[in-house]
């Protein structure tokens, strides 16, 4: 069979197998219940605000390299182009955390060279050290293992002058639900599985 006979079936049964999109479908049987869960935080996000409750969306954004220019830029001037040269130097990798407090637009940020479960609870105290004094926090939070780790929960126990028992918290299952638990001053709301684009942060 010749090339161009073979474009014109693929043509005429209208493939492109040299095109291809990716997909990704959750399988998280509460995913509805989440993302609902989730969408009714924003919607509502500068009415509780107005009562006393506010949320706030928390994630990072890991291997960013740190590049600076060999040789600095040359500005444009009139008649020739800005000049930029291509060699760079490396200065390590950095990761972002990220808090965006949805009804007022504020970002808080840490930039270090680590995303550990220290890492992200010592970001959670500075955000709540600079935010007003509220009555409700809802945190939403995708499922990365140090959103839900024991010193997240050590963090929050404290918030919610609740008592720190390690021994109740050993398992991720009892972690995640004591940090969702709804009776809590400071709530974190975790996305469904494949589903971190719900967090307005991401």
């Amino acid at each position: 069979m010749s090339r161009s006979t073979l474009w014109r079936i693929l043509d005429d049964a209208d493939l492109k197998p040299h095109r291809s999109v990716s997909w990704l479908n959750s399988h998280d049987p509460a995913f509805e219940a989440k993302a609902r869960d989730i969408c009714h935080l924003y919607v509502n996000a500068l009415r509780f605000y107005q009562h006393g409750r506010l949320v706030i969306c928390v994630d990072e954004k890991t291997g960013m390299q740190i590049l600076q220019r060999a040789h600095p830029t040359q500005l444009a001037q009139p008649g020739k182009p800005e000049k930029r040269e291509h060699e760079y130097i490396r200065h390590g990798v950095r990761v972002l955390i990220a808090s965006f407090v949805v009804p007022t637009g504020q970002v808080l940020w840490h930039l270090g060279p680590t995303r550990t479960s220290e890492d992200f609870a010592a970001h959670l105290a500075n955000v709540v050290r600079q935010l007003p004094a509220m009555q409700h926090y809802d945190w939403v939070v995708d499922n990365l293992h140090t959103h839900w780790s024991l010193e997240v929960c050590r963090v929050v126990a404290a918030w919610c002058d609740l008592p720190f028992v390690p021994k109740g918290l050993q398992r991720g299952v009892q972690r995640r639900a004591f940090l969702s638990d709804p009776t809590h001053k400071h709530v974190l709301h975790f996305t469904p599985k494949h589903g971190a684009w719900l967090n307005q942060v991401e």
